[in-house]
């Protein structure tokens, strides 16, 4: 039988092992885990192996991420405290609240809704600090794959079909990622020389020219004749910053953060609060699962209100994680009865996280994103680069930190995350992908791992819950249909069905002395590889 007449659902629960061993990378796409493995059996450390990882991502799962997307990421070398890197761009210096005035939202596609793509930054500040190998080399196994073609997996050819409805009539897109007139279908060898010949020039000059050079100046053309006001002096002005991660701590556990303009406040929030109440005896309880949710409710509620570019935040997000604080939120929960929603969330998702680690110590957590998938529609002809739609997450409510300005960093919803013990050792790089199921991710397998010692794979694998922006809750298959009967007892609304969103897709490494326990979400493609 053909592959490409398979039926490629997969019905059956997942029993996959967790990797054991002492180098491992983690990704949503196996071709993109090999390729930080090559990084690894080369002499590279874990960030030569994500670094080349998240390159691999951008051509082999471009529905999740691209070249004009953005990254953040924390690096532990055992030398030093966490590094947290921010790669993400700034509005363009044109944008105003005038700009978009008499919409009710920002424009969610086209050159409206695009900031300066900073991934390229991130890459080279990344392994221009810590990496071992040559940058170009961190290239070659994308660049591989772009001009010589990979074969499409299932995951990523569902959300691919789904683009072509939704971008199919933007020219460029359509020329770039339809070549076929069609998404590829699972198991179709796709190529895209345009892709290839762009990882050429930035990693040869080291990113720069995406920023200075030659693609700098194509971008800016694409943005003038389509009506956009991106400039060359836009993309001249991006800066990455390295930023102190927040942490906060969670019985004998700390969960680290980056900062805002990203959403990692509300995970941190989210465990404050619970870490000031009593842990359910189980982990898929009705009493237990109530008291998380409720804790998302309210840290969403504050991540609404305060999170936005730093430099337009009234309040220093850490005095929200002050001790005081946290427990008068704690006290706001009842055990019996749901709060009512008060809060909004980003509809959008699109996101690629990945994880690794080497026999040196060194641990990555890293996430890069074009946030609705294949981003705004815009494809900058000739370069296979398809530029992000995070420019959406603004809103226009007049003095709100995320109020759209130019020279501004919008909202952020991808977060990389990374968990140490009580004497600050290192113990997991951590994340889930998917819009605004990223901080409850974070919350429910932390719990898991923390308070009921479930290994990182079981963690993974076991059925989750989402809150939804309407203030219901939807439930994975695999909870007991009695847990779903107790939270609508205690007042929850649940979702009939999967909600829009899914329920994310996690990697983790968790360090266990001198070796590691990797894991890979089979929600999606990917893998957990090592040696």
């Amino acid at each position: 039988m053909p592959a490409l007449d398979f039926n490629w659902d997969l019905p059956y629960p997942s029993r996959r092992m967790p990797l054991l061993a002492r180098s491992a990378v983690a990704t949503s796409q196996p071709l993109a885990a090999q390729a930080g493995l090559r990084m690894l059996l080369a002499g590279g450390n874990a960030v030569d192996a994500a670094v080349a990882s998240a390159i691999a991502l951008t051509v082999v799962e471009p529905t999740g991420c691209g070249i004009g997307g953005d990254l953040f990421a924390l690096v532990w070398d055992d030398k030093e405290p966490l590094h947290g890197l921010n790669a993400s761009g700034r509005a363009p210096l044109a944008w105003s609240s005038a700009r978009f005035a008499g919409r009710a939202a920002m424009p969610a596609l086209g050159w409206d809704a695009i900031t300066v793509p900073g991934i390229v930054s991130g890459w080279s500040a990344l392994a221009h600090r810590f990496g071992r190998l040559p940058f170009a080399d961190l290239f070659a196994p994308a660049i591989d794959y772009a001009r010589n073609g990979f074969a499409v997996s299932p995951f990523v050819a569902a959300r691919w079909a789904d683009a072509a409805r939704t971008l199919g009539g933007f020219p460029a897109f359509a020329a770039t990622f339809l070549a076929a007139g069609r998404a590829p279908l699972t198991g179709e060898v796709f190529r895209c020389p345009d892709q290839a010949r762009t990882l050429e020039i930035i990693a040869a000059s080291k990113g720069e020219d995406f920023y200075h050079g030659g693609l700098a100046r194509r971008i800016e053309a694409c943005a003038r004749r389509e009506g956009g006001v991106l400039t060359l002096a836009d993309l001249e002005a991006h800066r990455y910053e390295w930023v102190r991660p927040l942490a906060q701590s969670y019985r004998q556990s700390t969960l680290h953060e980056l900062p805002p303009n990203g959403q990692g406040l509300a995970a941190l929030l989210a465990l404050g609060i619970l870490d000031h109440l009593e842990a359910g005896p189980e982990p898929d309880t009705p009493e237990t699962l109530h008291l998380q949710i409720e804790a998302m409710k309210i840290a969403f509620s504050l991540a609404h209100r305060h999170i936005g570019d730093r430099s337009a935040m009234p309040i220093d997000p850490q005095s929200l994680l002050e001790p005081a604080f946290l427990a008068e939120q704690a006290r706001r929960i009842k055990p019996d009865c749901a709060l009512p929603p008060d809060y909004q969330l980003p509809s959008e998702a699109g996101t690629v996280y990945l994880a690794t680690a080497d026999a040196d110590g060194m641990m990555v957590s890293l996430i890069q994103s074009n946030f609705a998938g294949f981003g705004s529609g815009v494809v900058v002809p000739g370069t296979g680069i398809s530029l992000h739609n995070r420019g959406s997450a603004f809103n226009l409510l007049p003095g709100h930190p995320n109020c759209v300005g130019g020279g501004k960093r919008p909202y952020h919803t991808i977060i990389p995350a990374f968990l140490s013990d009580g004497n600050g050792a290192p113990l997991a790089a951590m994340g889930v992908m998917g819009a605004h199921m990223q901080p409850q991710g974070h919350v429910q397998l932390v719990t898991r791992m923390v308070d009921h010692g479930q290994n990182p794979q079981a963690a993974i694998d076991a059925p989750r819950w989402h809150l939804l922006p309407d203030g219901r809750v939807a439930l994975e298959d695999g909870i007991d249909p009695a847990v779903a009967r107790g939270l609508q007892r205690k007042g929850h609304g649940l979702l009939e069905g999967d909600p829009p969103w899914g329920f994310g897709g996690a990697q983790l490494i968790w360090r266990l002395g001198k070796v590691y326990a990797a894991a890979s979400d089979p929600r999606k493609d990917g893998q957990a590889v090592g040696f």
